[in-house]
């Protein structure tokens, strides 16, 4: 009997977190290409990318994404998510009143420009409270639905971000049943970060069998265990037939007080897979698994 193929998504940078907070954290294009490379060596098939300035600071500049994109490129064969999301700084917020800021939806767009195979697609509406800040990330269905157009004539699949059930039942499933995403949906269920992000779900286990139940019935998932929680999220997801993402966006150590690198995380994840008697996914597999187009022909361009 063959064994059942999991999808091994590195998310390596995030668009919060500073290397002050953990020194492994890549920030600039060729750093996360080298890290992607070492990840997808250890058995990562998908990466979950955001793009940093110069300075380190958060954007959704289609340049930095493309340079990125054909860095990892002529590394590896492994499958391109851009954000758009973006982050918490940089390019992406302006402030609104004193305190108040707003995560900029034209900023946002850009990252669909990149030649990414997928984009990631919060169709969701967030308070966000980090520091002695407060951040809106407004998408109202109407904008969720123009993500979702934009990335389906560019050919890109949505990878979709959700944080409490409402968003799977009201906004991803309209917009899925609009006929905005071809083949099976693959949904990320972004828990734990209910401590800064109003309305998002805690982790536990029975709180993931309840998101996991109200799901398409033809979605593929995996889960975004933030913090602390990564590592039992993501047995939790295999368990229920789902897939598994680790990296320092979501989590920057590797046990309590020991900071991590993205190559552990992978690592980590890839052998407790295997001792459930699993196999991480290759590239080629995860393509199939999410109904994307194979790539074993010429590589993608990333032109301007």
């Amino acid at each position: 009997m063959a064994k059942r193929k999991v999808i091994v998504t590195i998310a390596p940078t995030g668009g919060m977190a500073f290397k002050s907070q953990n020194p492994n954290l890549p920030t600039q294009p060729g750093e996360i290409a080298e890290d992607v490379y070492r990840c997808y060596n250890a058995g990562a098939s998908v990466v979950a990318l955001h793009a940093r300035r110069p300075d380190d600071q958060a954007t959704c500049d289609a340049s930095i994404y493309r340079e990125m994109n054909r860095l990892i490129r002529d590394r590896c064969d492994i499958v391109l998510n851009n954000s758009t999301g973006g982050g918490v700084h940089g390019d992406m917020v302006k402030e609104t009143t004193p305190g108040t800021w707003e995560i900029l939806w034209e900023e946002r767009l850009k990252g669909m420009d990149a030649g990414a195979e997928m984009c990631t697609l919060d169709a969701t509406t967030l308070n966000l409270a980090f520091g002695d800040r407060e951040y809106l990330m407004n998408t109202p269905l109407s904008k969720a639905r123009e993500l979702a157009a934009g990335m389906k004539a560019r050919g890109i699949k949505p990878e979709w971000e959700v944080f409490s059930p409402t968003h799977i039942i009201q906004d991803a499933t309209t917009l899925i049943d609009e006929g905005l995403d071809d083949g099976p949906p693959f949904i990320n269920l972004v828990m734990n970060v209910h401590r800064n992000f109003q309305n998002a779900m805690p982790f536990s286990p029975r709180h993931l069998q309840m998101m996991v139940d109200l799901l398409p019935g033809n979605a593929v998932f995996c889960v975004s265990g933030i913090g602390p929680s990564q590592l039992e999220a993501n047995i939790s997801a295999l368990l229920l037939g789902g897939h598994a993402r680790v990296g320092l966006e979501d989590n920057l150590y590797y046990r309590h007080g020991e900071l991590a690198t993205n190559v552990q995380l992978t690592e980590r994840i890839v052998r407790i897979i295997r001792e459930l008697d699993m196999e991480p996914a290759t590239p080629a597999e995860a393509r199939e698994i999410m109904g994307l187009p194979r790539t074993d022909g010429p590589r993608p361009e990333f032109a301007a």
